[in-house]
């Protein structure tokens, strides 16, 4: 099949590379020198936002996916119309590409999560603090936030006084004991497959992911909890690839939804090296209504994110990548990028060993050594 990918970033150059390995034909959607230009079969430069350009973009392709939710969903609507298979469907990603939206889509199911109150512009938003004064609280802008990007924690009014002019939702801010993640399969079949739960480390700073360790530091019957929300979640969603599913601990021993992702997540790179399946192959398999691959864990990892150091922006240049190689069973995978600036996605490290704790001493260790400056 042609596969076309709505999106160049480091998520669509990682498919690219694992279509390559069975040959498949693949097309790209995005702006010229992103991270998987040079990694497909047929780059098509346009704005994956732009109606025109993804309608004439995937009547290019038997099969569209995407490797970011915030693409033209009513073209996508139209080419399922014509005939065309779209992965995560239109529907699929009206739901979860608005935090809305998705929130009320957990409740319709009685999946748990944080409790939530939807607000339609700034002036309803900043009303109700006044009125109830419910800090602390997570806010989150409805529509496209990614990446640490729409969500902040509001502690007093004076937080909200930045904040946007847009729908947003007011979660209950969580009393955490850890953040999980559970990434699921699902081919049009309706064959499902869970992968083992990460524990995900952030950094605070960057509101980004900083490591990931897997298998997650919980219990068996926790893993097995978490393992059966995602694939309620991936049937009742009725979504064709993979959907990342980020959950809380709480400190009750409770596993609540935060949010999900309809495509490959950063909380899956360590799979490349460190299952059966990566999670990409996974994905490609799922919407060729391929059967899905073995998820089993073949070692204990960590991943790290390689973020753009502070105080560098520019061109980018890595630091440190010789003395980083000594370290034993450490994967490397630089995305392309010729920019930095600080916490840029630039990277990523995972590394292995049947220790996990021994496998987070490497990375402490390339944190030190490694680092992306200009």
């Amino acid at each position: 099949m042609k596969i076309g990918i709505l999106g160049g970033g480091q998520l669509g150059k990682m498919l690219c590379l694992a279509a390559a390995d069975w040959h498949t034909e693949t097309f790209v959607l995005d702006k010229k020198g992103c991270s998987a230009e040079n990694y497909c079969a047929h780059f098509i430069e346009g704005d994956f936002k732009n109606y025109a350009d993804v309608l004439n973009f995937g009547r290019l392709c038997d099969v569209i996916t995407i490797e970011i939710e915030h693409v033209n969903i009513d073209a996508l609507q139209k080419l399922e119309d014509e005939g065309k298979h779209i992965y995560p469907s239109a529907k699929n990603l009206r739901i979860i590409a608005d935090k809305g939206l998705q929130k009320r889509f957990y409740d319709t199911y009685d999946f748990p999560s944080a409790n939530y109150t939807l607000f339609k512009n700034k002036k309803n938003l900043t009303d109700y603090l006044k009125r109830e004064h419910p800090f602390p609280c997570v806010w989150k802008s409805c529509l496209g936030g990614y990446d640490g990007k729409g969500v902040a924690v509001l502690k007093s009014m004076k937080d909200a006084e930045s904040l946007p002019d847009v729908e947003c939702i007011i979660e209950d801010k969580v009393s955490i004991e850890k953040e999980i993640c559970v990434m699921a399969a699902r081919n049009a079949t309706g064959d499902v497959a869970v992968y083992t739960p990460v524990e995900m480390v952030f950094d605070e700073k960057a509101n980004l992911l900083d490591y990931q360790i897997c298998p997650a530091g919980i219990t068996r019957l926790q893993a097995l909890q978490a393992q059966k929300i995602a694939k309620k979640l991936i049937r009742k969603l009725n979504l064709v690839g993979v959907l990342a599913v980020e959950m809380f601990l709480t400190k009750n021993g409770e596993i609540l939804i935060n949010e999900s992702a309809p495509r490959p997540h950063n909380s899956g790179h360590h799979t490349i090296e460190a299952c059966v399946t990566s999670q990409y192959e996974q994905h490609l398999r799922a919407i060729q209504n391929l059967p899905l691959g073995s998820t089993k864990l073949t070692s204990p990892s960590v991943l790290w994110n390689i973020l753009g150091a502070e105080g560098f922006s520019g061109e980018a240049k890595v630091e440190g990548f010789d003395e980083a190689l000594k370290i034993p069973a450490a994967y490397f995978h630089f995305y392309g990028k010729k920019t930095t600036q600080p916490f840029r996605k630039m990277g990523h490290a995972t590394v292995l060993n049947k220790n996990a704790g021994k496998a987070l001493e490497e990375v402490f260790k390339l944190k030190k050594i490694l680092r992306v400056i200009a």
